[in-house]
Order: structure tokens, then sequence, then C-alpha cells
């Protein structure tokens, strides 16, 4: 390609590389500079471009991870592949959609987590693409965005609740909080299953509860999301006693109710209920995380 030919091409792809990068950074002036490196990169490179689109985007976004990790002062952890969960991106808030509140989040997560966040979510990139792009694996990389979302997904729910935005009856946001764990349950998510659970979080259950087959305890944050992960299908959201809750229904009636307790914005614990007459008050409500 002639340099005429080249440095047209280039410029149909600038806005668009200025998008990413000032996505990436967060910054529009560092964006451009980070831009014109990578215009001065393709006029030096003498390797044979099949996509130049392509191309200027992995420069581009390797440019932006350098950047990242120059500003960061601590180290980017290797993060080992696991098994890929079910990613969750539409149930979330999108990375464009961002607040300031929430800036100041992103602004907090790794280089890798920030770059396969706004790749993913903001871009539409698949986890193999991203994978190349950070010299990572697939599983990696998915990894890498499903930790950003639990971090973003928890400081959206701990603002929401400072607003005081709660419905009548209902504490701040706390069901907001509820249908985002339930969420993450039936979705797998489990990083967002951690992020959301306290520290010290215990399940306990009534004796009618146990008769039906629940653990009567299951104490910490790590056990309690590897029960739910991928779990809870059949449960639904409900209100008892003017507290926002879930249920596990059976042929439309509810059968055991999932009771949080909440603070600080996490979820304490939860206590299995099937005592019949509390059954009898549970009603159901709209689910803020269903369609």
């Amino acid at each position: 390609m002639d340099t005429a030919a080249q440095t047209e091409d280039f410029e149909q792809e600038r806005p668009r590389l200025v998008g990413l990068a000032a996505r990436i950074l967060g910054d529009h002036a560092e964006a451009e500079d980070i831009v014109q490196q990578a215009r001065l990169r393709l006029h030096g490179t003498d390797t044979d471009i099949e996509s130049l689109p392509a191309w200027l985007t992995t420069v581009t976004t390797r440019l932006c991870l350098d950047r990242l990790k120059s500003r960061t002062p601590l180290p980017h952890s290797e993060i080992e592949p696991e098994e890929a969960a079910p990613d969750i991106a539409d149930d979330i808030v999108p990375a464009d959609t961002v607040g300031v509140a929430l800036r100041a989040v992103i602004e907090r997560l790794t280089p890798g987590e920030r770059v396969a966040f706004v790749l993913h979510d903001s871009f539409g990139f698949d986890f193999a693409t991203i994978a190349a792009i950070l010299d990572t694996t697939p599983a990696a990389a998915r990894k890498l965005a499903s930790r950003a979302r639990g971090k973003v997904r928890t400081r959206s729910l701990r603002g929401s609740a400072a607003d005081g935005l709660a419905p009548q009856g209902a504490g701040t946001h706390d069901w907001e909080i509820v249908d985002a764990f339930m969420a993450a349950a039936r979705e797998g998510d489990f990083d967002s299953l951690l992020s959301l659970l306290a520290p010290d979080a215990a399940i306990t259950a009534d004796a009618a509860a146990i008769a039906t087959g629940t653990p009567e305890r299951i104490d910490g944050r790590q056990q309690i999301a590897e029960f739910f992960n991928g779990s809870a299908h059949s449960a639904l959201a409900v209100l008892v006693d003017e507290r926002p809750a879930a249920a596990w229904f059976l042929k439309g009636e509810a059968k055991v109710l999932f009771d949080f307790t909440l603070e600080d914005g996490l979820v304490q614990g939860i206590t299995f209920r099937a005592d019949p007459e509390l059954l009898a008050r549970v009603a159901r409500r709209t689910d803020t995380r269903r369609g």
C-alpha cells in the first residue's frame, strides 16, 4: 500500500481509534496522543497487514495498556485461566454508560481488567480477540472482564444506596442488591457473587426449610458463592413483610423463601425459610434484573 493510500485509510479509522482510546484511558487528549503514536507505528512498519482496522485496533489498545501500566503503582498480576463462565454483559451497567462516580472505580481497575471490560462491554470484542491483544488466553480475558464487572456492579449498587431512592417500605435500594445477587447466581457469575457477599456472610435455615432439603448452615463468602453459582433458576423476586427477597417456586407456589440480611450494600446473610405462615405472606414483585 502506498503512503498516500495508507494515510487516507488511517484517517478514516482515526475517529474510531480515538473513541476506543478515550474510553480506555478516560482522557481525550491522551487518546489523541496514543492514536498519533499508532499512526507513527503504521508508517514505520514493514509488516504485511491483512486487515488495517484490526491491526490499528491491536496497536492502539496495546499502547493504551502500556500507558495504563505506567500509571498503575501496583503490579499487574497474572490471572490463572479458569473454565469460562457465561457472559452477562447485558445484565449490568455497560461501560459506555458509566457516570462520574463509577469512573473512579474504573480508574482503580488493573490495566488488564480495564482493557477487557471496555473492549468487550463497550465495543463488543470477543474474548479471543481480547486475549490476543492482552497476550493471554480467552478464559483469562473473560475472567478479567468478569472481575471488572463485579467491581463496577458493587460500586453501582452502593452508589444507588447512597442516593436514598428506595421504594416505599423497602431499605435503600435493597431490592437491587437482592436481584443482582440472584441474577449473578442464575448466570454463573462467580466473581459478582463474591463481590456482593460480606467476607463473614452466612447461610442459615429454619427447621421447615431444612426438612425440604436446604443446607442447615454455610459459612463464608467463598462457600456461599460456590453454593449459589449457576443455581436458583426457579427463584423469583418477592416481598415478605415489606422486605425484598427471593423465593423458590413450584407450580406457582412459594416453597422456600430466601430472606436476605444486608449491611453496607453487601449480603451479610441469607436465611432459608419454609414456615407456612411466613410463605403465606410472600408476594411477587418486579425483578429489576429480568427482562
